[in-house]
């Protein structure tokens, strides 16, 4: 971890954000919860609060939050409700300081979304809809492909070439990724990745009083499936949820198609959300706070769950490849 990102001080984090803002700002720094990178939230001596967001050194580069940065800034061009990075004294969304990039957003607030009915479901659907037709503009250059091929193989490969399984778990773990991704690179032939959300849940999705909706946090933004932001936000499996879907893209379908084949990827995008997720952990096992966080990550018994899960993941996968063939997806 770089030392300076392990220490910021609040008398760093005022002196990065006035320098970059040519602003000057009151002591306050309040941190706010986020484990990846560093958020803090400041008042200005004059107008309104800040959140300034330090990211963790090694996560992305400039180019690839750039990336993020543009879609969000074409999000809001459309005027969907997200919150833009302003522009810094130089004209730039991002500032460097002492060798960390950062960013400085305005303050937003909300609450989670409420479901209590199908317009509520029209409602999300309508917004994903429509981040995407702003996604669709331009393609992400420096950001992740979510395809089996380019990120769940190489992320298989980095947990068992990393010694993180014993024997008996590491040959379980292989047999189950491996038939997971055989089907996942057939369902994926011919799949379009355009700009997404990529993290798409509903704790993402804000209800600002008398305002509506509020999209945050585009941090995993990828090019990848527009299911993947679909799938997030149901309250279970695809056989379970067939109602929300429908719900979801009666209001999709009003800025956007979308092709029904990709629903097939449901499940499938559900196991390669398990295997980054444990990839991802495995490249901070050093980091004292994901000690803390996750103090029995890598032992045995970890394994044996987490393994279990994918197995468990891999049978509902089948039962959709079952459910295809009578025509539901």
């Amino acid at each position: 971890m770089n030392a300076s990102f392990d220490d910021l001080t609040p008398d760093r984090i005022l002196d990065a954000v006035e320098a970059g803002m040519d602003c000057s700002l009151t002591g306050l720094t309040a941190p706010l919860p986020s484990y990846i990178n560093r958020v803090y939230e400041l008042q200005p001596v004059e107008g309104e609060r800040l959140i300034a967001k330090f990211y963790r050194p090694g996560r992305w580069d400039r180019a690839a939050l750039q990336d993020e940065h543009d879609f969000v800034l074409d999000c809001a061009a459309e005027e969907i409700p997200v919150v833009a990075p302003l522009a810094l004294a130089s004209g730039e969304t991002i500032g460097e300081y002492e060798g960390l990039l950062y960013s400085v957003f305005p303050k937003r607030s909300g609450r989670e979304m409420a479901l209590h009915d199908n317009e509520g479901w029209r409602r999300l659907g309508g917004l994903v809809g429509r981040i995407h037709l702003a996604g669709a503009e331009r393609d992400a250059e420096n950001r992740l492909h979510m395809h089996p091929e380019t990120t769940t193989i190489p992320e298989i490969d980095r947990l068992l070439g990393g010694g993180f399984l014993s024997r008996q778990q590491a040959g379980r773990f292989k047999e189950v990724t491996g038939r997971i991704v055989d089907i996942a690179l057939r369902e994926f032939q011919g799949v379009e990745l355009q700009r997404i959300h990529g993290d798409c849940h509903r704790a993402n999705i804000l209800e600002r009083p008398g305002e509506g909706l509020m999209v945050i946090d585009f941090d995993d933004m990828v090019m990848g499936p527009a299911v993947q932001d679909i799938w997030l936000l149901l309250p279970g499996h695809a056989n379970q949820s067939r109602h929300e879907i429908n719900l979801i893209l009666e209001g999709y379908e009003q800025f956007m198609d979308f092709d029904d084949r990709q629903l097939r990827l449901v499940e499938i995008l559900r196991a390669m959300r398990i295997i980054y997720f444990l990839s991802w952990c495995s490249t901070q096992i050093d980091d004292f706070k994901f000690q803390s966080n996750f103090p029995d990550w890598g032992s045995d018994g970890f394994w044996q769950r987490e393994v279990a899960d994918l197995e468990h993941q891999y049978h509902a996968i089948l039962r959709d490849e079952r459910l295809k063939g009578g025509g539901i997806f």
